[in-house]
């Protein structure tokens, strides 16, 4: 069994991966190509933050129980504690990587207002295989954006050097979460692949005694049969049909509500209990959020509709 090693400082990071000190000890800027040597962590969890841009990136990673090859330009987004897996095939320590990864230890963004911006940013949670691939004109953007931050890192810090480096931070997640987004759009077809998988999941779960016995499926029952993380498949799934996984699972419950409460003489506790709610109260007010009728409201305006003129 592999031996996950937790790096709690960006010191730490810089003593175990034989790299200098770092010029401040909440942040630092790495050079990729000094990261890469025989004895390189390969199974670790960090205690910051780490934003990378990189290219020709030797061996194999995993993440989210999924492999992914670094061969061509691209980003990734790591949150503090998630655990990275790293195979690199020795002979390809000839051929060194390049790039950038910016660590940022949680403290450094303290007070400020990107502290709290930064849970906004989903791609923090995203797998390796969900990673930001970048065109040349964004390439040539990230890269100025990261040589504005190295010059400032590499200078004399005084009291304007955190404020600038994290305008720059700011900068760098915007045009990040801009670049993800029109990767979604590049990426529609295959997108919409993963919608009609999620479809058929749902349906089969709905459809199964799952439903009764455990409940309504959880966004990480859907994610994890997908092979995506929940963040991921919510943000792609807003960005096809503008709501996101849990949305998508309650419509289809009040669906199979409707088709019940118009076609069986069902109780609403009948109902609810037979979709997998614990208690009724609970399906009433979901169902009347979702459609601003009550249960019992909705199946007498089914009979007003049905009845002979």
């Amino acid at each position: 069994m592999k031996t996950c090693t937790h790096i709690k400082t960006i010191s730490e990071f810089h003593q175990r991966n034989r790299l200098s000190k770092p010029e401040h000890p909440l942040i630092s800027l790495v050079d990729y190509g000094q990261m890469y040597h025989d004895d390189m962590l390969l199974h670790f969890t960090q205690g910051f933050y780490s934003i990378a841009f990189k290219k020709n990136v030797i061996g194999k990673w995993q993440y989210g129980r999924q492999d992914y090859d670094f061969d061509e330009g691209l980003m990734s987004f790591f949150a503090p504690n998630q655990v990275l897996d790293i195979t690199i095939d020795e002979q390809q320590f000839k051929n060194k990587p390049s790039g950038w990864i910016l660590l940022i230890h949680p403290d450094f963004l303290w007070n400020t207002e990107l502290s709290q911006k930064f849970r906004q940013y989903d791609f923090f949670n995203y797998a390796i295989n969900e990673a930001l691939f970048l065109s040349e004109k964004e390439e040539t953007i990230i890269a100025q954006i990261f040589a504005n931050i190295q010059h400032e890192y590499a200078s004399n810090m005084d009291e304007f050097s955190k404020s600038i480096i994290i305008s720059q931070i700011g900068l760098l997640l915007n045009y990040s979460q801009r670049f993800y987004k029109r990767q979604f759009l590049t990426r529609e077809k295959n997108n919409h692949e993963i919608l009609t998988r999620f479809e058929k999941i749902l349906v089969d779960y709905c459809s199964s005694e799952l439903l009764t016995r455990q409940g309504l499926p959880t966004v990480s029952y859907i994610s994890e049969k997908l092979h995506i993380t929940p963040d991921y498949l919510s943000t792609m799934l807003r960005h096809i049909t503008g709501q996101n996984t849990r949305q998508h699972i309650q419509d289809k419950v009040i669906e199979m509500a409707k088709e019940k409460l118009s076609t069986t003489s069902a109780s609403v506790s009948e109902i609810a209990y037979g979709l997998g709610f614990e208690h009724p109260q609970s399906f009433s007010k979901l169902f009347k959020k979702r459609t601003k009728l009550t249960p019992l409201e909705f199946r007498a305006s089914m009979k007003a509709t049905s009845a002979p003129q």
